[in-house]
């Protein structure tokens, strides 16, 4: 069988992923660089003729979330999307989704902060994506891509480790990547599937008692154990599922670290660098959290220096020097204000840093 290729924008791709992954339903809000997912679903009918998904646009950000809440409880497949401003309106519904332990999918298309700053590209989202941004001891399962393509393979691999480990997965993307257009290998359709998780609310049967999904545990104690629980559930979650790209870190002397579409600038880097006799390697987290951090402390003992390159002020910067402990300098080099840096001047800055 042949297989099935369309010319893609990120934000369609990833659209196109939840209708055939079996996306039961999409609640969200407008707001660019993110727009098109809502739109390429509401085209379809807000039942889509494929697989009947539900497609909603609530009345905010804070409802949508709240929506995803609620279909979660059912054990169906829900996700929204928006943008960093309307990401930081979401982030009580995320906190309450993760104590309830539901799994769904979140996809950020971040762009330009802080306030309501630019509709451009950005990376400043690292905090509040990896550190939790809501209240409480949590996360959530972050997966980074920097194709089109893996716009597009994420979405049914976030819906898998959500229901895996009952926890919110986000796809942590950015405008360029949800604006550019790539060619999209699709999968087939998969039909939808409601399994009988034991966890879902299902009203009261007569062979067991009133089932409650709740986050909300009065006694210091219960909740105590709650979050003991929780904490178990995440040391899992960073043993096996830990994921990453390397690429010509065999012989590198410097490694530069980078993920989303600072990955595909430091790529041309490395041939900048090469081209010069610089041996020079990148790691590329794919999932933020887990962070690659074992195996940054292994190259730590390998390479004379790291470079992260971000479209920040510098946020993953921290992780990295987290993981390596003083072993080799880290610096950073990041654009912000949604201007992207190009590759020349990143290996510029990076002689004057580490060779000059």
């Amino acid at each position: 069988m042949s297989k099935e290729i369309k010319l893609l924008k990120g934000n369609e791709a990833i659209a196109e992923a939840a209708i055939r992954c079996g996306c039961d339903a999409y609640f969200g809000y407008p707001i660019t660089p993110q727009s098109e997912i809502i739109e390429y679903l509401a085209a379809e009918d807000p039942y889509n003729k494929r697989t009947g998904m539900l497609v909603l646009q609530a009345e905010s950000e804070v409802a949508a979330i709240n929506m995803v809440y609620g279909a979660a409880c059912t054990g169906k497949k829900a996700m929204t999307s928006s943008s960093s401003p309307g990401m930081s309106l979401k982030q009580e519904g995320i906190s309450y989704l993760a104590g309830a332990e539901l799994p769904c999918l979140i996809v950020n298309v971040a762009r330009g902060g802080p306030g309501l700053g630019t509709i451009q590209p950005s990376q400043a989202d690292y905090f509040q994506t990896v550190k939790g941004g809501g209240h409480g001891d949590y996360n959530m399962i972050v997966l980074a891509p920097y194709t089109v393509q893996e716009q597009y393979d994420f979405v049914k691999l976030g819906f898998d480790l959500a229901f895996k480990y009952t926890n919110p997965v986000m796809i942590l993307s950015d405008g360029a990547i949800g604006q550019m257009m790539e060619k999209v290998t699709l999968s087939e359709q998969l039909p939808r599937e409601t399994p009988d998780h034991e966890w879902t609310a299902k009203g009261k049967p007569t062979n067991r008692e009133r089932h409650y999904i709740t986050s909300l545990y009065l006694q210091s104690e219960v909740m105590e154990q709650k979050n003991l629980q929780l904490q178990a559930k995440y040391s899992e979650i960073r043993a096996n599922e830990v994921r990453y790209e390397e690429i010509q870190t065999e012989d590198a002397d410097y490694l530069l670290v980078a993920y989303g579409i600072s990955a595909r600038i430091a790529r041309k880097v490395v041939q900048l660098a090469r081209a010069e006799g610089i041996k020079v390697g990148i790691l590329r987290p794919i999932t933020l959290w887990p962070f690659p951090s074992a195996r940054l402390k292994e190259l730590a003992q390998q390479v004379k220096g790291m470079l992260t390159i971000e479209m920040s002020a510098g946020q993953m910067i921290e992780d990295v020097r987290l993981a390596v402990e003083g072993a080799v300098p880290v610096k950073h080099y990041g654009r912000m204000g949604g201007i992207i840096a190009t590759p020349t001047e990143v290996f510029i800055n990076f002689k004057k840093l580490f060779i000059e």
